[in-house]
């Protein structure tokens, strides 16, 4: 674990309010081998509350290699819908990471992206009705959204475009029709589910590897290259910091209001992709370039989307870091790889 992984993970904290709604809780989360279902289980375990882990995932070799001898964590190998349906384990709590991040993978596997997102919410959905669970958050993204044009602030009430007929559009309905389920079977059978709709998220912890754009930026101002747009980069969005996004997922658990969906995007961080990537040239690099050659990729259609977080905040979330100081521990993170 890098210097600044670990800092993340041991200056994260939460009010004693909810430390203590989770003390001693046992929490089921899906994708935990990624970034923020890795980064849930780390920063919340960090805080000492005697919580135990219920962690269903495809790779368990690579799960164990993440939490090595971690005996307050049951690692199991399955498929989701397997898990939920079967399993006698019973939990407090759902959060729902599992999901493809690849814009690559879900062009060449609409369907499977698309029903992921449906058959193992609806297992989940499922499980927490039979077991009565105290909360479940749902992990949804501001792809939900679809595709807007012009810069005013997104509430969770509005939307926007989606191609129906667009492979790359599985991604974005299959978040729709798992947010729909959590919605009815909140209204149906009172389970107290909830979405969080993240905006584009990254820290300290990214693969150096990860093909997103911003990482893509790091390692370019880390190598000293240009960095070359795939698309004119008119795209703009918000992002929050791994950890503020792990908090938020904290507060949407305990605090939300069953059926309801969360922006989690941190205030004063909208910038197209364009801007994002002058802002990492300019921060650490400016003898580099920023060039623009489009190239069809799997990409996102072209959208903008100023997400409102004022109904998260609400809540009582407070983000810690600024999009700078998020740009900073990412490319610090990254180099120590």
């Amino acid at each position: 674990m890098d210097k600044t992984l670990r800092e993340d993970i041991e200056s994260f904290g939460l009010p004693a309010e909810l430390c203590d709604s989770l003390r001693g809780s046992v929490i089921i989360v899906s994708g935990a081998t990624g970034l923020i279902g890795g980064l849930f289980v780390r920063c919340i375990s960090a805080l000492n509350l005697g919580v135990r882990w219920i962690l269903p995932v495809r790779n368990p070799e690579k799960a164990r290699k993440l939490f090595p001898s971690r005996e307050d964590i049951t690692i199991i190998g399955t498929e989701l819908p397997d898990f939920f349906a079967d399993t006698a384990l019973k939990a407090d709590y759902i959060v729902h990471c599992a999901s493809p991040t690849n814009g690559g993978y879900m062009t060449r596997y609409p369907a499977e992206t698309f029903l992921l997102a449906v058959d193992s919410t609806r297992a989940a959905l499922d499980y927490a009705r039979r077991r009565g669970i105290r909360g479940m958050v749902y992990v949804s993204s501001l792809e939900y959204y679809g595709q807007r044009y012009d810069d005013e602030a997104v509430t969770e009430d509005m939307t926007g475009y989606i191609d129906h007929h667009s492979p790359r559009s599985s991604y974005a309905l299959g978040k729709q029709a798992a947010e729909y389920l959590c919605c009815s079977y909140a209204s149906e059978y009172a389970v107290p589910a909830m979405a969080a709709r993240l905006t584009q998220t990254f820290g300290a912890g990214v693969a150096s590897d990860d093909g997103r754009v911003f990482a893509q930026f790091a390692r370019s101002v880390i190598a000293g290259t240009d960095i070359v747009l795939h698309t004119e980069g008119r795209s703009a969005k918000p992002y929050c910091y791994t950890t503020d996004c792990v908090s938020a997922l904290t507060y949407i658990l305990l605090k939300g209001t069953p059926g309801e969906a969360y922006n989690v995007a941190t205030p004063g961080t909208y910038v197209s992709i364009r801007r994002l990537a002058e802002l990492f040239r300019e921060t650490f690099n400016p003898d580099i370039r920023v060039e623009v050659c489009p190239k069809d990729a799997g990409y996102a259609p072209e959208t903008r989307l100023n997400l409102n977080s004022d109904k998260l905040q609400a809540l009582g979330w407070k983000p810690v870091h600024g999009l700078v100081d998020m740009l900073r521990r990412l490319v610090a993170s990254m180099q120590s790889d």
